[in-house]
């Protein structure tokens, strides 16, 4: 190879060299110059919004007055008793419940003899008023759809109550009952595809109860609402529901707002059906300040003696009868005197939307003994907040005809809503 070729070639593999070094210093001044672009923008973007955030807040201060007066309206927009601590979750209840007005349908089986267990119970009175009224009131309300496709849930309308009125058995209460759901087992399918789980009946007290209780797939799987929440008549609280029982129409008017009127502390006076009733009257019958009577008042006493006891006290005794539940916890809460509950076991009604303890008290059997010093001892200030929530709830053990938001009918419906969407098909 001449002197001149290497040369040649040197000075081609310099200006590679040259190109490559070229390109990198320029590829290094492109990435500096990326970051240096990067870090401006971020921080101009930063600037920016620093200042944005200072405006508004200085936007917010300066207007601070309607900024105030739009937060009042918006908390205008919720009832003082619905976003109240008497609920377990407020704001959830409030949303949930319109979402129940606005959606929730129910399908009415329309089969079955109405002489025997169908339309609505032979009255709205008495200790089956409950009952009555709800099956009147699915019927006034938005609730019920003719089209079985668009429900929710299946009322099986089943009254019992209208059965023992006609003097049948409940051997043969049983026979109709089971004859019935057979039925419509056999000719609609919704049953079969959830086995029941998306169907519901209602009945109230203990002929209810016995009438269904020999059909048990019924009673496994169906939602029952009753008045009788209790194990031993195999009540599941996840699924069953407690309707409360309201005898009305009431005597006199709601009673509330009068604490400071209410001079008697403790009161009760009705039959010794129970154990928990006789050690009650025995214990504290001859008490001079419990109000505790032997037997209901006599009217002969005078007109309505019985109901104006409920003005006067201020706690009022509901021991279960021969069922765990009592109408005189409905009693108690439409004359504003606080129940006190003395139950080993009660599945309250609506008991998971209302919180009991802040307007009533709730005691196991075993604390009758101590009883007058359990009620001597709440503070003057617990005993005024429980009176007060209690005229809240006053609403919620109430029916009407037709039906209006938040009475008895609706808050059942809610505790239906809320069941239906575990089972929803």
């Amino acid at each position: 190879m001449t002197a001149g070729k290497l040369s040649q070639q040197l000075q081609q593999q310099q200006q590679v060299q040259q190109s490559m070094c070229s390109l990198k210093g320029s590829l290094r001044t492109l990435a500096i110059l990326t970051l240096v672009s990067f870090t401006y923008l971020s921080f101009n973007s930063l600037h920016s919004s620093y200042f944005s955030s200072s405006s508004s807040i200085s936007a917010s201060s300066v207007s601070l007055a309607p900024a105030t007066k739009k937060t009042t309206i918006l908390v205008k927009d919720y009832d003082d008793d619905e976003i109240s601590d008497l609920y377990h979750s407020p704001r959830v209840f409030k949303l949930n419940y319109e979402e129940m007005e606005r959606n929730f349908k129910i399908f009415i089986y329309p089969d079955g003899d109405p002489n025997t267990f169908y339309q609505t119970p032979r009255k709205l009175t008495g200790k089956y008023a409950s009952e009555g009224y709800f099956f009147q009131n699915i019927r006034e309300s938005r609730f019920q759809t003719q089209d079985p496709d668009q429900a929710h849930l299946f009322f099986i309308p089943i009254s019992c109550h209208k059965m023992r009125g006609k003097g049948i058995s409940y051997e043969n209460m049983t026979i109709i009952v089971d004859n019935y759901v057979e039925s419509l087992k056999s000719k609609y399918p919704y049953w079969n595809r959830t086995l029941g789980a998306d169907h519901f009946f209602v009945t109230c007290h203990d002929v209810g109860v016995r009438a269904t209780e020999g059909v048990p797939f019924l009673i496994k799987n169906a939602i029952r609402v009753v008045c009788s929440p209790s194990y031993d008549v195999g009540f599941i609280p996840h699924k069953d529901i407690a309707l409360p029982q309201v005898l009305q129409p009431f005597a006199l008017p709601a009673g509330g707002n009068d604490v400071e009127k209410r001079t008697t502390l403790g009161f009760w006076a009705g039959h010794r059906n129970s154990r928990i009733r006789v050690i009650l009257a025995r214990v504290w019958e001859n008490d001079t300040e419990l109000d505790i009577s032997n037997n209901r008042i006599n009217r002969a006493t005078g007109h309505l003696v019985y109901q104006k006891r409920f003005y006067g006290s201020k706690y009022c005794i509901c021991p279960g009868g021969s069922q765990v539940n009592s109408a005189r916890i409905a009693d108690s809460i439409h004359y504003g005197c606080i129940p006190v509950i003395l139950s080993n076991y009660y599945d309250l009604p609506f008991n998971d939307i209302l919180d009991w303890h802040k307007f009533s008290v709730i005691l196991k059997e075993q604390d009758v003994y101590r009883l007058k010093q359990i009620l001597k001892d709440i503070p003057d200030n617990k005993l005024v907040s429980l009176h007060k929530n209690l005229v809240k709830v006053q609403k919620h053990f109430q029916w009407n005809s037709p039906p209006v938001k938040y009475d008895a009918f609706h808050m059942v419906m809610y505790d239906l809503w809320l069941r239906h969407h575990v089972i929803k098909y």
